[in-house]
């Protein structure tokens, strides 16, 4: 065997170093495989949380971080050459280490520790191999400083890019991104803060409820000796703790509907050859940025070259009634990244608050908790001053300065809550005017780019649990966050019940249906996994849907597209019910079949598009679509192959927290810690997911005692 190559000096000194640092951290593993994280300081910590991220899941790691550079085509193929576009309209390597290089001191050293902790642990495991990036530096972790599923950059439609940018020879769209008119699942989450006056205990509670895709994110808990100590859901790859809590204060984040990116109407001509655009009374040089995306091949890698057009107002990505459209969105990686840290550190609301003051957590709202017992809601982070008398739901006319942002929006001057009387307040991605009762802001108060959404079934059902209530504790506000209410079919059955009872005996569906609608005329309109009637609701309200779902989508007013499918046409109704029976029977044998014989959670590889199949093991879940208003979301379907139908999104980490001398919580995250398979702990938090059974959280050193599978060890060992 020929001798291994002797180690550049530099190399040399790089692990040198990292071994150093591994020296200042332990790793303890608690008996659900969570990474307790300890460092000398906050760098050292973020060595190791970082490390013990790519031990459980290396590949997502590194996966988010290929997205984030737009850089998927190059390990995926063709058909992500414009997601890499869109990404690379906003990711330029070259701006993001410059900004690195401005970044404040404290910050770069984060940097840097992030970096290295991934470096060393593929040093360290030669076995894993990267699919793209084997070696990590500082400068990427500000390509992805805020924690969302998805983000501002999303809301540039692929398939509008692909035909302003790629002509007749543009790649394909991935489907999943050409889907606006498709009957798709909801997304969002669920936060709720509960006043000292309204608990058993008279301490504060917060419930964490992210609604995302499963194993988007890793739990842990990072500590240093100088005064990190943070625990919660971390967004695979990322230094810091997304939603979560420390032993004074707690914080969730849902996705908020406020207007934070703006499209401009660009009036482009052309002389000599040059790109000009119309602004005020004269006109503006357009910028023509050349971008490259590289991409994966069957023989090697190719690359496509674009000449992207930009504005003042940002890349031009569409075309509309003739004219280029600019989009505008919040460009500040190190301001989000030193907001998304420095709030993990807050010990009181007013460090919290001024953590917010940096106005870079862009489009999510904020639901807090603290041991002082303040609660508060915080809307949107983001929000430019504009004059209202423009529609901005639309693109505006770019060519008038009138239409140019202002300032940012005080905490103050956007809808916000501390203290309510109600003693309650909470969101569910829904406007902000139910978020706490009668105590809640009101809508005419504010400009009407504040908040573009509406009610949803979850706020209902929200309010519905909330209201009225003075002993809340950690285990109520669990079942609360687990009620089997489901409000849109309250509202919607009803209808279909008026609608048969009124239809003719001579119709050939009276006789059909009869057994079904006695079965939804005696439900309660609660989700079960015996229950046929959740079966027959959910199968009925997905057919109906499909039917109604464009007519409902222009019906103004209203709480949810679908609770207004049920004012549609009666006829519709019944033959939703029949089609939704027949479905049944051809999949099931049977139209009475138990809900939870449908609906399931399966996980059988670490792919992150999951394989499903019938034949594999899987277990019922109770709980439904966010659709139906369920505050417990499993979203999950049906696949070419299968019958039975699966989640991949909605609940994936639930926390309740009880803040006071000391902090007590509990949690349970999707399947489980690990992404390997064959690990016990890839599923071993499965059964309690499906059926809320939130574990105890091990937050200090002495609860992990009897409950450590293994012992202290260094990064590295």
């Amino acid at each position: 065997m020929a001798p291994s190559r002797p180690l550049s000096r530099e190399r040399s000194r790089e692990l040198g170093r990292w071994e150093q640092q591994a020296r200042n951290v332990s790793i303890t593993r608690d008996d659900w495989g969570i990474a307790h994280i300890h460092g000398k300081t906050d760098a050292d910590a973020v060595f190791g949380m970082i490390y013990a991220q790519a031990e459980d899941d290396f590949n997502r790691v590194e996966t988010n971080f290929i997205n984030s550079q737009g850089r998927l085509a190059e390990a995926e193929g063709e058909a992500e050459v414009w997601r890499d576009l869109r990404m690379k309209l906003f990711i330029n390597p070259d701006s993001m280490k410059a900004k690195y290089a401005a970044s404040p001191a404290f910050l770069k050293t984060l940097m840097v520790a992030w970096a290295d902790g991934l470096n060393f642990y593929l040093s360290r495991h030669p076995e894993e191999k990267a699919r793209l990036i084997t070696k990590f530096e500082p400068w990427m972790a500000l390509t992805f400083s805020e924690g969302s599923i998805g983000g501002d950059i999303e809301k540039i439609n692929l398939t509008q890019l692909a035909a302003t940018y790629g002509g007749a020879s543009a790649a394909p769209v991935p489907p999943s991104d050409n889907n606006a008119d498709e009957y798709v699942e909801p997304t969002g989450s669920n936060g709720i803060a509960i006043a000292p006056k309204n608990t058993r205990n008279k301490h504060a509670l917060l419930l964490i409820n992210p609604h995302t895709s499963f194993f988007f994110r890793s739990e842990l808990k990072m500590e240093s000796d100088e005064g990190l100590n943070a625990y919660g859901a971390v967004t695979w790859g990322q230094f810091f703790i997304y939603q979560g809590f420390n032993d004074r204060t707690g914080w969730m984040h849902t996705t908020s509907n406020v207007d934070d990116t703006d499209e401009y109407l660009e009036t482009l001509s052309q002389k000599d050859g040059k790109w000009f655009y119309k602004y005020g009374n004269g006109e503006r040089a357009v910028t023509v940025e050349k971008i490259v995306v590289p991409y994966k091949t069957a023989t090697g890698m190719a690359r496509k070259e674009f000449s992207v057009l930009r504005t003042h107002h940002g890349p031009l990505v569409r075309k509309q009634d003739g004219k280029w459209v600019a989009i505008r969105i919040m460009q500040e990686p190190v301001k989000a990244l030193t907001q998304s840290y420095t709030r993990t550190k807050s010990r009181s609301y007013a460090e919290f608050r001024k953590s917010m003051e940096l106005h870079t957590n862009s489009s999510n709202n904020t639901i807090y908790a603290d041991a002082d017992g303040t609660i508060a809601y915080f809307h949107a982070n983001f929000i430019p001053k504009r004059d209202p008398k423009f529609d901005w739901k639309r693109p505006v006319d770019g060519s008038d300065p009138a239409t140019e942002w202002g300032a940012l929006h005080s905490v103050e001057e956007s809808p916000f809550l501390k203290n309510p009387e109600s003693g309650w307040l909470y969101n569910t991605n829904n406007s902000p005017w139910t978020a706490s009762g009668a105590s809640s802001p009101k809508q005419e108060s504010y400009p009407a780019y504040m908040d573009v959404g509406s009610e949803n079934a979850r706020g209902l059902h929200a309010v519905r649990v909330l209201g009225g209530r003075k002993d809340f504790s950690i285990e109520n506000l669990r079942a609360a966050a687990y009620d089997s209410y489901l409000p849109a079919f309250a509202a919607m059955v009803p209808g279909l019940l008026k609608t048969y009872d009124a239809a003719a005996a001579t119709d050939p569906l009276k006789g059909k249906l009869k057994d079904q609608i006695e079965i939804l005329r005696k439900w309660d309109y609660r989700w079960a996994s015996a229950s046929v009637a959740t079966s027959l609701a959910v199968y009925w309200g997905e057919a109906l849907g499909r039917l109604v779902a464009a007519d409902a989508r222009s019906t103004p007013g209203g709480t949810d597209e679908y609770m207004m499918a049920g004012k549609s046409d009666p006829a519709k109704q019944l033959q939703a019910l029949a089609n939704a029976s027949d479905k049944l029977t051809v999949d099931f044998g049977k139209w009475a079949t138990p809900w939870g014989d449908i609906n399931r959670f399966q996980r059988l590889t670490a792919d992150i598009v999951h394989p499903f199949n019938d034949a594999g093991a899987s277990i019922p879940v109770a709980f439904a679509s966010a659709r139906w208003g369920s505050l417990a979301s499993f979203g999950a379907r049906a696949y070419p192959q299968t019958k039975k139908w699966y989640g991949t999104s909605g609940n994936s980490f639930v926390s309740v927290i009880e803040f006071g001398d000391s902090v007590r919580a509990r949690a349970v995250s999707a399947g489980g810690e690990s992404g390997h398979v064959g690990n016990k702990h890839f599923t071993d938090q499965a059964e309690r997911y499906a059926t809320g059974n939130l574990r105890d959280v091990y937050f200090y050193e002495n609860q992990l005692k009897g409950h450590t599978e293994r012992a202290a060890y260094h990064p590295g060992e």
